[in-house]
C-alpha cells in the first residue's frame, strides 16, 4: 500500500525540554520562596504525570477548553510539588510556570526535525502531529519555526481524546485526507504512538532517540532519530 501520510508526536519526538523540567520548577519556585530540590522535583513530576487522567476533555465545552487545562495542569504540578504545593505562594508560581511552557524558550527543536519534515513533504506526503498536548502546542510550533513544515496540527484537548485512543488518529487522518492504511506514525512512547497507531490502523515506527530499547511489538521498526526515519522511508 503506498504511503500518502506521516504524522509525528510532537514532545520527545520533535522537541524537547530545554533543560531538565525539575531544574526548571525548582529555579521558578525559588522566586516565590519555594525551595525544591530538582532531582526530587523531577521524579515527582514523573509520578504525577503518570497518574493523571488523559489530557482530554470530552463533553467539555470549548468555550471552557482553557480552564480545562489550565485545572489538569495545575493538579499535576501541586501533586509534584508535595508539600510545597500547600504554600501560599504556589498559585503564583504555577501561573509562572504555565505561562514559561508555552514560550518557546522552554523548549529545544531536535537539529534533525525541520530537514525531515521538509523531506516528507518534498516526496508529495501529508505531514500532521498527533500529540497529547494542550492548546499551547499551536503557538509553540509556530514560535519554534515548525507550524509551517506541516500540514494538520491534532492535539488531544481540542481533539477531545487523547493518545493511544485510535479516534484521535482518525481525525488527523480525516483533515489530511488520506485513509489509515496509507498512513504512518512516528513517535517516542510505545503505547501511545506505537500501539495507538497500529490500533487505528496506521504504520507504526518508535523514535527511540535515547536509546532505551523498550519491548515493541513484532515488525515494528525503531529509529533513533528523524533523519534515519526519512532514509527507511527512501529505501
Amino acid at each position: 500500500m503506498p504511503l500518502g501520510a506521516v504524522t509525528l508526536d510532537a514532545a520527545g519526538t520533535l522537541f524537547e525540554v530545554a533543560e531538565p523540567v525539575g531544574t526548571t520548577y525548582a529555579r521558578l519556585a525559588a522566586r516565590h520562596g519555594i525551595t525544591l530540590a530538582p532531582a526530587e522535583v523531577e521524579r515527582g513530576f514523573r509520578t504525577a504525570l503518570a497518574a493523571a487522567p488523559p489530557l482530554a476533555f470530552p463533553g467539555g465545552s470549548p468555550a471552557r477548553l482553557a480552564d480545562h487545562e489550565r485545572a489538569w495542569w495545575y493538579a499535576v504540578v501541586r501533586r509534584t510539588f508535595g508539600a510545597a504545593g500547600m504554600s501560599s505562594h504556589f498559585d503564583a508560581c504555577f501561573a509562572e510556570l504555565f505561562d514559561f511552557y508555552a514560550r518557546a524558550a522552554a523548549w529545544r527543536v531536535f537539529a534533525d526535525a525541520p530537514e525531515a519534515l521538509r523531506a516528507l513533504r518534498a516526496r508529495g506526503l501529508r505531514v500532521g502531529v498527533v500529540s497529547n498536548f494542550d492548546t499551547r502546542l499551536v503557538g509553540l510550533l509556530d514560535q519554534l519555526g515548525l507550524a509551517p513544515l506541516v500540514d494538520r496540527i491534532v492535539h488531544s484537548t481540542r481533539a477531545g481524546v487523547a493518545k493511544p485512543d485510535p479516534a484521535i488518529f482518525h481525525l488527523a487522518l480525516e483533515a489530511l485526507g488520506v485513509p489509515p492504511a496509507e498512513a504512518l506514525h512516528a513517535g517516542n512512547e510505545v503505547v501511545a504512538d506505537v500501539e495507538g497507531a497500529r490500533a487505528a490502523g496506521l504504520r507504526a515506527v518508535l523514535v527511540d532517540r535515547e536509546g532505551r530499547l523498550a519491548p515493541l511489538p513484532p515488525g515494528v521498526p525503531r529509529v533513533r532519530t528523524l533523519a534515519e526515519l526519512v532514509a527507511r522511508l527512501e529505501s
